[in-house]
């Protein structure tokens, strides 16, 4: 074993003079241990809230939409079949759009409708595992049934088996003037994406009965498609785009709902940037430690030096002993932020039992739990980061120690 590390690795032990730098550099290690911990389990937490959202949002939409000019696809069957063409598309279904004006009783309000295939759609979104009440597959052609939100549903105070009043803005000219369009639909369904965007404003109605609704012929407004990757998204639009062609529009789900994906992302880094700087006050911590060691330790220095040490052997002791102190607090640090982070549906509840408060209410929030999606590459960026600050806050402690004169030093002694 060289003497730098056998030196340094004594000086980190505890002596009979010297406990309270021992304290404090136990002091410094729970310092790094706590700020990694916390980092490891605020960003796995983060990463989970856009585990959930990516899965809320496309559980209603779909992973690539083509559309046509002016909302209308023709020929979306040959469309759908070269986009099936793609190796990355699993499933294309197709579409239409509208707006409309929901009543029942006195109530009224605006909403999205969307006709759709309920048996394509089951393969392109999640809608289905969402139904609190009736199936998907009631949506029948001519049959002329339609399928809430819940929050829509509850604001038109509208059940399964009751009638709801479509009113369509494409209106009938009569010699008397300008006529909307009314239709009555059946509830026969209610479905709960968590999303009050959609939950609020989304009714699903069959794709037969929204063409003739809306008088789309044999036409569509476009295809949704559902693929094997879908962070391949964007790289699979380009393709389709070049391999389709003609006069259609091609957007995937990080454009269409980038807002939130970016605004999770923006305060995952921020969390991470001032959580680090737990791990920095840690730091700073070390270079306390290891300055009144050199203060302490400025007799054996020179006693070293006039043994033969070279100023960078000092250096190197003295690295040693702030090293090993990031490196057991990093590790701790890592060890523990992995247990809490994969056990937090379990420490959570328990928090909750014991202090009598709620972290999530299910009413609000429309999840029971803190979602947690540990991911390795954030483990390693947090241990790397951690052990460079450690190793940086040793460099002017060392080089001090480096510095110390032996004649000075043992002037007094």
């Amino acid at each position: 074993m060289p003497f730098e590390l056998f030196i340094g690795l004594r000086y980190t032990r505890a002596k009979r003079r010297n406990h309270f730098i021992s304290f404090i550099s136990l002091i410094s290690m729970a310092g790094i241990a706590l700020g990694v911990a916390a980092l490891i389990v605020v960003l796995s937490v983060m990463n989970g809230f856009q585990k959930e959202l990516r899965a809320r949002i496309l559980g209603i939409a779909s992973h690539i939409q083509i559309t046509g000019p002016d909302d209308k696809l023709r020929d979306w069957q040959s469309v759908a079949e070269r986009a099936r063409a793609n190796p990355q598309v699993l499933a294309a279904a197709p579409y239409v759009n509208g707006q409309a004006m929901l009543a029942y009783g006195a109530d009224v309000r605006g909403a999205l409708v969307r006709g759709i295939d309920p048996a394509l759609e089951q393969e392109v979104a999640d809608v289905g595992e969402h139904m609190v009440a009736g199936r998907l597959d009631a949506l029948r052609p001519g049959e002329f049934g339609i399928v809430l939100g819940a929050e829509l549903a509850r604001a038109l105070r509208a059940f399964p088996g009751d009638r709801v009043t479509l009113i369509a803005p494409q209106g009938l000219v009569t010699p008397a003037g300008l006529i909307p369009r009314l239709k009555s639909f059946r509830v026969v369904g209610v479905f709960q994406i968590g999303m009050f965007e959609y939950d609020s404003g989304l009714a699903l109605i069959n794709l037969a009965d929204a063409q003739r609704l809306y008088q789309f012929g044999d036409t569509v407004s476009g295809v949704r498609l559902k693929l094997a990757d879908l962070f391949q998204s964007r790289e699979v639009a380009r393709e389709l785009y070049r391999s389709i062609g003609g006069d259609i529009a091609i957007s995937d789900w990080t454009r269409s709902h980038a807002n939130f994906f970016r605004a999770v992302e923006i305060e995952k880094r921020v969390m991470f940037i001032i959580l680090t700087l737990i791990i920095g006050v840690a730091a700073f911590n070390v270079v306390a430690t290891l300055v009144m060691v050199v203060t302490d330790k400025q007799a054996d220095i020179a006693i070293l030096r006039t043994l033969g040490a070279t100023p960078g052997s000092v250096m190197r002791i003295f690295l040693v002993q702030g090293i090993v102190i990031g490196l057991l607090g990093t590790a701790l640090g890592v060890i523990g932020g992995i247990l809490l982070a994969l056990n937090v549906g379990t420490v959570v509840p328990f928090m909750e039992r014991l202090l009598n408060v709620h972290v999530l209410d299910p009413s609000v929030y429309y999840i029971s739990e803190l979602p947690s999606d540990l991911q390795h590459a954030d483990v390693v960026g947090i241990a790397t980061v951690s052990l460079l600050l450690s190793f940086l806050a040793t460099l002017y402690p060392s080089w001090r120690a480096s510095r110390v004169r032996p004649a000075e030093a043992l002037r007094y002694e």
